[in-house]
C-alpha cells in the first residue's frame, strides 16, 4: 500500500469521525450549517487541514472561531475514535474552493439567460 492509499484512506476516515463529532459536540448559532469539505493530512500524517464550509457564508468566520476554539476538545474525541498512529493534529481552514465553485457556477447561469 502506498503512502497516498493510506493518506486518502485518513482524510476520509478523519473528515467522516470529525464530522460526527461535531455535529454533536459543538453548538453553533440557530440557522447555521457548518459542513467539513474535505480532510487533506500531510504525508507523514503529522497534520490534517480541515476545510470547513459555512451557509450563510457570512457566518463562516464565527463558525470558524468556535471550531478553533473547541480545537484541543474535538482532538481528544478524535484520538479516542481514531486506531492510526499517529492521530494528526487538526487545522480548521476556510473552504475558499467550493465558493469559487458556486460563484463560476451562477455566472454560468446568468450566460445561459
Amino acid at each position: 500500500m502506498s503512502m497516498t492509499d493510506r493518506a486518502i484512506r485518513v482524510n476520509k476516515l478523519i473528515r467522516k469521525e470529525l464530522s460526527q463529532i461535531v455535529l454533536r459536540e459543538v453548538e453553533f448559532s440557530p440557522g447555521i450549517l457548518v459542513t467539513l469539505t474535505r480532510v487533506e493530512t500531510s504525508p507523514n500524517l503529522i497534520e490534517s487541514r480541515v476545510y470547513v464550509g459555512c451557509i450563510p457564508e457570512s457566518e463562516q468566520e464565527r463558525a470558524l472561531a468556535v471550531l478553533k476554539s473547541q480545537v484541543w476538545h474535538l482532538q481528544q474525541l478524535l484520538n479516542k475514535r481514531l486506531r492510526t498512529r499517529p492521530v494528526p493534529k487538526i487545522i480548521f481552514i476556510k473552504e475558499r474552493e467550493t465558493l469559487e465553485a458556486a460563484e463560476v457556477e451562477a455566472v454560468l447561469e446568468k450566460l445561459k439567460k
